[in-house]
């Protein structure tokens, strides 16, 4: 391709007729969904991805755009298991078919193993990149061995204390029983 490759706005068929390929960095804080996720930390990290595109035949022996997508981050997380700050890396390699339109790609999408989207001549790569990033992140990410002990239960003796002073209410009730009062 002859124009200088803007990935947030890609014309999907052009860019896999010409065999199209693009590796980058973005910085993390151009990903507003996935910084948020950090808590705003680590914006001056990097995203690193590549792209490349290709026609093939599909069943019918049409040509179809492809496109494959790598992306990969560090990002900085709060370990759920001892509360602290873990340096988590997400990472995705993934194919993507295109179809004409939405309504075929979401039709398409659920009877096939493949990823199908609809085709765009403005596509915004970097979009697709973040929501499969935020697709890879762990649910709960963890350091594999925290730096600290991690207590595995809560005690509080205040209120160990407050339970032990209040009096049982079926005990309570057994002595109005036995005076006579109920």
């Amino acid at each position: 391709m002859n124009k200088e490759f803007n990935p947030q706005h890609v014309h999907v068929t052009a860019f896999a007729q010409s065999n199209g390929r693009f590796a980058a960095e973005e910085r993390l804080a151009h990903f507003d969904r996935l910084i948020e996720e950090t808590q705003g930390l680590g914006g001056e990290g990097w995203v690193s991805y590549t792209v490349q595109a290709e026609m093939r035949v599909d069943a019918a022996g049409a040509n179809e755009p492809w496109l494959h997508l790598a992306g990969q981050v560090t990002l900085p997380l709060i370990c759920q298991r001892c509360l602290g700050p873990v340096d988590i890396d997400v990472a995705f390699e993934r194919d993507f078919r295109f179809v004409a339109s939405e309504e075929l790609a979401a039709i398409e999408d659920e009877e096939s193993e493949e990823d199908v989207l609809a085709l765009s001549r403005d596509f915004n790569l970097l979009e697709l990149l973040e929501d499969e990033l935020l697709m890879a992140m762990p649910s709960a990410p963890t350091h594999d061995v925290c730096p600290v002990s991690v207590k595995f239960q809560a005690a509080d003796s205040d209120f160990d204390a407050q339970t032990a002073q209040k009096p049982n209410p079926f005990a309570v009730l057994a002595a109005l029983k036995k005076s006579g009062g109920a």
